[in-house]
């Protein structure tokens, strides 16, 4: 049993990794081998960056074709998670004759270097991205001693 929440942050954190290079090992495999438009698709977990600038930590995700209120974010410490649903309604009197862009959910979960200071966090979304500023926690931030 885990005693410590480290001991639990340092869990999720080798899953990632371990997730991160299954996903690099396959992509590369599909790539080359699969032709088919359909079957080259890929999952449906938003593509993301993770910038950090002194006190806070920057996440710019792709959310092509999400709204706002689709969108759910929940930190705890160092943990994120965003996900979300991107529906798509056929038009009444219309019939599909292709459809790659279905209906979809998505969630995807990071463990961020440091602890964040949940009250003080921004989110934005413009053009199909989603900004996420996150200041660092004052307990994370580092603190100059000076010396008597």
């Amino acid at each position: 049993m885990f005693t410590r929440l480290s001991d639990i942050d340092r869990m999720f954190g080798a899953m990632d990794l371990l997730r991160n290079k299954m996903d690099r090992l396959f992509s590369d495999y599909d790539r080359s081998y699969l032709s088919s438009p359909a079957l080259t698709l890929r999952s449906n977990s938003p593509r993301t960056n993770l910038l950090e600038n002194g006190d806070s930590f920057e996440v710019q995700a792709e959310v092509p074709g999400i709204s706002k209120e689709d969108l759910n974010i929940k930190i705890q410490g160092n943990y994120l998670e965003i996900s979300g649903k991107r529906a798509v309604d056929t038009p009444e009197g219309y019939k599909v004759h292709r459809n790659e862009r279905g209906s979809s959910t998505f969630s995807r979960s990071f463990t961020l270097p440091n602890d964040v200071d949940a009250e003080k966090a921004e989110a934005s979304l413009k053009d199909g991205i989603l900004y996420l500023k996150l200041p660092k926690s004052e307990t994370a931030k580092p603190k100059k001693i000076t010396i008597d």
